[in-house]
């Protein structure tokens, strides 16, 4: 037992007329008691007499990741890497400063922290030191213990607008770490299906796909309704309706997905959840980097290499840091084209980088000005013609994919015994285009035969960002959060549909130029009032209004219709959010009821102008009922989480292809889903930690429009009932200080269908695949050998490569087969 901790206060260090208080505080054991005076030297005197702000710490005796996460939570910073301070802390009671606090948890132990700015800590091993060579020793040195890796639950997460812990937020949240990124050779958004449950992408190719949480789909395609997925990087969300721009994963610090609907928080665009990719800040007083070299190989295709590199550069001590990262990747294809009599067609390139700079204005306010760019070229797609066998297919074009994403950003956060403000303004800039093979539907609709048939799409948006978030401190009976937001965006959008005979070798089918200015503007929060016995109500909400403006001008020679449109809408409304929770040492069980929402919108494309009936779509609107907890069992040794909710989906928006190839947007009907979502860590052995997820669910048609006659009261397109993924990992420290690390990943996606439509909607999905990776590192180097799908599975996956064949060509799009990978890293 931890015996009471004494605290005492000579003058007061927060008083002015004490400027050279002396603080010290007793960290009692069972044993000792351990005397920290802060005033022992002149640099701690200093610090007490300056003006930073101090907090009220009691963090009892406990493991010093525990203790750092309780730490951040009152200090109300956003802490980083805990996991990486082993051993046990003693009590910390009394009037600290944020550092002063760091350095009692972290006395003694094999770790350092680093204070980025005012609201940020980094924690990260200690430094290690060269072992001497042989010769030096005077004895044989057996290799070091392994050590048992920590619990994935030390780590504060920011997605929930303030610094919480995982696994005492009130609904399903997971964190990926960069150190399990890592691990798992995580490098984009489809690596990250394999590391949480409910986690399902598309595979029409990179920065093509769209994510799908907790068996919420509205389709596989991707048009002109908004995602159901919000992907955000850090507090700026990166799209609106365009696919997932599948951001290179490079110099994160982690990433964390809120499932079930965000309506509250985060507004349109989440209604089945948020994927927030969390970059690693500057470094005040740090220089390092790291540099990355990679090969791949892939059978019976095409090799692959990777590059990266990162640099962290003080430019004023203790006030401002610069830090960089740049990323070349070439993904080599796979997918053979008889007709073009081409190999390995689908080859992808991806550059880019980051750049930060953080300044420390004062002890409780710093800004950060960031900017992120991506150039991503696919020379084709990555789906097959079955009746062709092998990894084969037979086009008239090829069908190139370009996506260039630019993001600029300004952070303004503040932090005191106040509360805490976080300003985040960005600007986006997303362009992208698609070519594709029309000639399967040009020559299905009736007309002369056609040589070729060719579609070519392009998209132009620009998305202004405005979030301010502030919040009370932690430490009240009674906490708030209150939040103003805002969107403008402008989508400027062309399609141009052309055949090729022999006698006409272009001729123009359909020609539409359209764009769309979008303005939402909301004002949310949330409170929550601890009613005692560790029980807490929590009600939150979002009041919001939203326009759209639609203009479009089609050309579309006789037999189709040119014409011009332009109409604007506005939508109004409030997303509520409402939970009960209790927690106690280790656990919690919380019921939780959630919205999120979907504005609507207008249809304006193909040869004829749309019906009546097709003319707009209406707002979907989400209703999730939830109850679920955190359990640690086994002395802590096991971290479950895990959910049961009924989600009820009302007019369900999906985009949809007409027979000539042309997209246009509909209100499918209602839907429902039950589920359970389950996620564990399992400390199984010394140096063996388990991470296993699965989502069971239902997602059904409850209710058909009769205005899309073509569905069927079926499951919802795209999304298995039962996924789950598995991964171990094994951690042995070596002798000359080196350590080795095996990961073992499996991951099995259940059966689907493409389309709401089952008669020309095929079964997909019903695989497994996986990944094998052993790392051998030492202080400096580090060497990775891994397999991808080392079954060499071929199963078809849910996408469908090209719509103007729909229904008339069947396609498969199968996993990458078999790939090899080797990568040497180098820190600095």
């Amino acid at each position: 037992m931890i015996s009471d901790t004494e605290s005492q206060l000579r003058g007061r260090p927060d008083d002015p007329g004490c400027p050279g208080a002396i603080a010290v505080v007793r960290l009692r054991r069972s044993g000792p008691v351990l005397v920290l005076t802060l005033a022992s030297s002149l640099a701690l005197v200093t610090e007490a007499a300056a003006t930073s702000a101090r907090f009220n710490f009691n963090i009892p005796a406990k493991s010093r990741s525990e203790a750092l996460i309780d730490l951040g939570v009152r200090a109300r910073v956003t802490l980083g890497g805990a996991s990486s301070c082993p051993g046990r802390s003693e009590a910390v009671v009394g009037v600290l400063t944020l550092r002063q606090a760091l350095q009692a948890v972290t006395a003694g132990a094999a770790c350092r922290f680093e204070i980025l700015d005012n609201a940020t800590v980094s924690i990260r091993p200690a430094r290690a030191t060269r072992a001497p060579e042989p010769a030096e020793r005077p004895h044989a040195v057996a290799p070091s213990p392994v050590v048992a890796t920590p619990a994935i639950d030390s780590v504060i997460v920011t997605a929930t607008k303030r610094p919480t812990r995982l696994g005492a937020a009130a609904g399903g949240l997971s964190v990926i770490s960069a150190t399990r990124l890592r691990d798992a050779g995580a490098i984009d958004t489809t690596s990250i299906s394999q590391q949480t449950a409910g986690f399902i992408t598309t595979n029409l190719g990179a920065a093509r796909n769209k994510i799908m949480l907790r068996g919420l789909s509205d389709g596989t395609f991707t048009g002109r309704t908004q995602q159901t997925v919000g992907t955000y990087l850090d507090n700026i969300p990166l799209t609106y309706n365009a696919p997932d721009p599948d951001l290179r994963l490079i110099d994160v610090d982690r990433v964390e997905i809120l499932r079930g609907p965000q309506g509250a928080l985060y507004g349109g665009g989440s209604l089945s959840g948020v994927y927030r990719i969390v970059s690693a800040k500057p470094v005040l007083d740090e220089r390092s980097g790291s540099l990355l070299a990679g090969a791949a190989v892939t059978e019976s295709g095409s090799p692959s290499s990777r590059f990266e590199g990162v640099v962290n550069l003080p430019i004023a001590a203790g006030r401002a840091a610069l830090r960089l990262a740049g990323y070349s990747d070439v993904d080599g294809g796979y997918v053979d084209d008889v007709n073009l009599r081409l190999s390995n067609v689908d080859r992808t390139t991806r550059t880019g980088g980051r750049a930060a700079l953080a300044v420390a204005l004062d002890p409780e306010w710093s800004i950060q000005l960031s900017g992120a760019r991506q150039d991503l070229h696919a020379t084709d797609s990555q789906y097959t013609t079955p009746s062709l066998g092998g990894q084969k297919r037979a086009n008239q074009v090829r069908e190139t994919h370009d996506n260039v994403l630019e993001q600029g950003a300004v952070t303004v956060t503040g932090a005191g015994d106040w509360g805490r403000f976080v300003s985040s303004t960005g600007y986006v800039r997303h362009r992208f285009a698609s070519r594709f093979d029309a000639t399967a539907a040009l020559n299905g609709a009736g007309g002369d035969s056609l040589d070729v048939g060719l579609f070519d799409e392009a998209s132009k948006v620009r998305l202004l960002v405005e979030d301010v978030v502030l919040s009370s401190p932690d430490t009240d009976r009674f906490r708030w959060l209150f939040g103003l937001y805002g969107l403008a965006s402008l989508e400027d959008s062309d399609g141009e549909l052309r055949a090729r005979t022999y006698f006409d070798p272009s001729r123009l089918i359909y020609l539409e130029a359209r764009r769309d200015r979008r303005r939402e503007l909301a004002l949310y929060g949330e409170t929550a009032y601890d009613l005692g016995g560790g029980w807490t109500a929590s009600l939150g909400g979002r009041a919001f209004s939203s326009e759209v403006h639609t203009t479009s001008s089609v050309e579309a020679p006789a037999p189709g219709q040119s014409r011009a449109l332009d109409r604007k809408a506005r939508f109004t409304g409030v997303s509520p959010k409402l939970s009960l929770q209790r927690t106690w040492n280790g656990g919690l069980v919380y019921l939780l009821t959630s919205e999120g929402y979907r504005s609507g919108g207008f249809n304006s494309g193909g040869l004829v102008a749309p019906s009546a009936l097709r003319g707009a779509f209406k707002p979907d609107h989400l209703r999730n009922y939830e109850i679920g907890g955190s359990f640690r069992p086994g002395d802590g040794r096991m971290i479950l989480r895990t959910a049961l909710f009924h989600d009820v989906w009302t007019d369900i928006q999906t985009d949809q292809y007409l027979s000539s190839g042309l997209s246009y947007t509909a209100n499918v009907g209602d839907g429902r889903n039950t589920g359970l979502e389950v996620e564990a860590t399992v400390l199984a052995a010394p140096g063996l930690t388990l991470d296993a997820n699965a989502l069971f669910s239902r997602p059904r048609l409850s209710k058909v429009n009769p205005n899309f006659a073509s569905a069927a009261q079926s499951g919802l397109p795209g999304v298995p009932d039962v996924s789950a993924g598995l991964m171990a990992r094994y951690e042995r420290n070596l002798a000359r200080a080196r350590r080795l690390v095996l990961t073992s990943e499996l991951e099995y996606v259940g059966r689907s269908r493409l389309t709401f439509d089952r008669r020309l909607s095929p079964s997909m999905g019903g695989y497994v695949t996986g990944r094998l990776s052993a790392e051998l590192a030492t202080r400096d180097w580090t060497w990775t050998l891994a397999v991808t799908n080392p079954a060499n599975a071929s199963s078809d996956t849910f996408a469908y490569g090209n719509p103007f064949s729909f229904g008339q060509v069947r396609q498969v799009t199968p996993l990458r087969p078999r790939t090899w990978s080797f990568a040497v890293s180098r820190t600095f």
